[in-house]
Formats: C-alpha cells, structure tokens, sequence
C-alpha cells in the first residue's frame, strides 16, 4: 500500500501538531512555511492551557476537556521522539475569590466540575495560605483546579520540530503542494478565506505579552487582576495578555502591555520586583465562530484547514491533531459542529 502524502501549510501550533499526529500514522509529511517554525503568534510567551469553566457545557468545552486530558501522552510522546522539551506541566491553577458572589459562583462549579469533568480533575476553593506563590484574595479564599497545565509555546514548537525530524518528515520554507494538504496558515489564512467570501471567516487580534525573571517553576499557574500567569520550567514567568481588535503596529508592544503588567505585580506580591526580560507582541488568529475551525475545505478538493486557535491553541492541539489525522488519513469525521470550516462561510 502507497505512503499516504500530506503537506502541510503553516508551522505554528496546529500545523505542526496535525503534522505529529499524521507521521506517527505512518504519513509522509513536509510541513511547509516561509517564515519558519513558531514564526507567528505559536512563538509567544504565555502558554496557558487553562480550561473553560465547569458550566453551561458544550461541544467546544468537552472538545477542550478532552484535549486537556490528551496533553501529558501527547507531549510525553513528542519529547521521547526528538529529545526536546515542550515545558508541559500539569500543576493546576489558583484564583481568588474577591467577595461573597464570587464565592457562591466558585462553590457552584465545584458541584459542576464532579459531573463534568468526572474524576479526571477537581475544581474546589480552598483557603489561602502563607505561601509567597499566590494571588492577593480579599475573601482569604482560593478557586483551585487541578486540570489546567502550561506548555512553554516556543519550546513546544521546538520539540515538535525535534520529534518531526527524527520521524523522517521535511520542513522546509518552500515546497509544491504533494498530496493532501492542510492550511494551518493562521491569521494570512483567516484573511485569504475572507477575500473569497461575502463576509469574514475571521480575524486577528493582537496580543501582548511579558516575561518575568521569577523562579517558581513546578508551582500552580495563576490567574488574578485578568491576567494569566505562568511559571514556566526555566526559571521565568510569563504574563499576559492584551486582547486587541484594533492596531497599528502588530508586532510592538506599548502602554497596554506596561498595564498587564502592573495588573500582575499588583495582584501577586511576589511580582512587585521580579525584572522583565522580554516583552512580546503578536496577532493570533480568531475564527468569526470563536472556535476553531476544523475540516475539509469546500470546493477546494484534497485540501483541509485547521486554524483559529485564538488563545485556546495550545490546549486544543492534541485533540486538533487527532481529529484532522482521522479526517485526512482515514476519512472518518468526528469534527463537532460549530468547529467546521463551513460554519463560518
């Protein structure tokens, strides 16, 4: 039986995991992108990979339960491959709870996550305790949850760029179409697809982000003063983001970010001196359904799109990859409604 061929158009995120999923299939596959790995918003610095909360449920949070649930084979596999690390972790998250509404809503989803997520995570508030490594809480009380986890997003790239590489698979700037192809050309993408439509399939929207040279590596990521905060395995903290419909320079950062990352240092002590090291700007690609968009691409035969990852990227990414390696190489569709490229035409 002849090797399946795939190439695959965009190498951030999506593209590079759909990549993963197909070559340990047995595909052969060249991962196509003129500005190399992680040269879009997939090179950024935060990395959470934090669920939805445990209410109102639908098919884009069981989609993202699974996938969540996916992260830790998934990873582990990809590190084994090419010897690179992703910076995966699954340490969980803490919130706090500011006053007695938010604690009503808090104690709420912890009877929601037992049905929803079952026994595979908990949601639970808990007191706060001496540790440096918290969130200021007015109430003195905690949301902890053990199924968010991090993965640092350029290591990640790398590390699939590594396993891709020992698996045989060609990555390259430039390469024709051979056989099935996927575009997981982000917001170029979004932007490509709306030129031929009555109406946007989707947009950017910029982001802004910071490092911290703070060492709290193996401790929960959190969130507080709406801003995630993510300690990543080499010692640095990352915190972010800015959400930006509107800019002039995609690719810089300005006063917005100084906020973020005030917001941080304000809401979590043992910020207030930690120095920044870098700051980060980039455009991340949101799908006009807010979910990503999945599937086969209409009157285009042989070619697919994975893109719209907007924030969730990362977490999705090993469910993306399985789902799209099923459709590509086997034909069988498991793709949910409102993921699919057609909904958003």
């Amino acid at each position: 039986m002849a090797m399946v061929e795939i190439t695959v158009r965009g190498a951030g995120i999506f593209g590079l995991s759909v990549a993963w999923a197909c070559v340990q299939r047995g595909a052969k596959v060249c991962v196509v992108d003129p500005s190399g790995p992680a040269a879009g918003s997939s090179g950024g610095l935060v990395g959470a990979l934090a669920p939805h909360v445990p209410e109102n449920w639908n098919p884009k949070k069981a989609f993202q339960l699974d996938s969540l649930l996916m992260a830790e084979r998934f990873w582990a596999e990809v590190e084994a491959a090419g010897g690179g690390s992703a910076g995966y972790a699954r340490n969980g998250r803490l919130q706090p709870i500011n006053d007695d509404a938010a604690l009503a809503l808090a104690q709420r989803r912890v009877e929601t996550a037992k049905v929803l997520w079952q026994d595979n995570a908990i949601w639970e508030v808990i007191a706060a305790s001496d540790t440096e490594w918290a969130p200021t809480t007015p109430s003195g009380l905690l949301i902890r949850d053990t199924l968010s986890a991090l993965a640092h997003p350029r290591k990640a790239c790398d590390a699939l760029v590594k396993a891709l590489t020992a698996k045989g698979a060609e990555i390259t700037t430039d390469a024709p179409d051979r056989g099935q192809v996927l575009w997981a050309t982000g917001v170029a993408g979004l932007l490509e697809m709306t030129s031929n439509h009555h109406r946007s399939v989707g947009n950017g929207v910029k982001g802004q982000a910071a490092l911290l040279r703070y060492d709290a590596r193996g401790l929960p990521q959190l969130f507080a003063g709406g801003v995630h905060v993510i300690p990543h395995h080499d010692g640095t903290v990352a915190i972010g983001s800015t959400s930006e419909r509107e800019y002039e320079t995609p690719d810089q950062t300005d006063a917005q970010l100084d906020t973020v990352i005030a917001a941080a240092r304000a809401a979590i002590p043992a910020l207030r001196e930690a120095p920044v090291i870098e700051r980060w700007a980039g455009v991340r690609p949101r799908a006009r359904s807010r979910a990503p968009m999945l599937g086969a691409w209409p009157d285009r035969p042989g070619h697919f799109v994975a893109n719209g990852g907007f924030k969730i990227g990362f977490g999705m990414a090993p469910k993306v990859a399985q789902v799209m390696a099923d459709l590509m190489l086997d034909g069988y569709d498991t793709i949910p409604d409102g993921f699919r490229v057609e909904d958003n035409l």
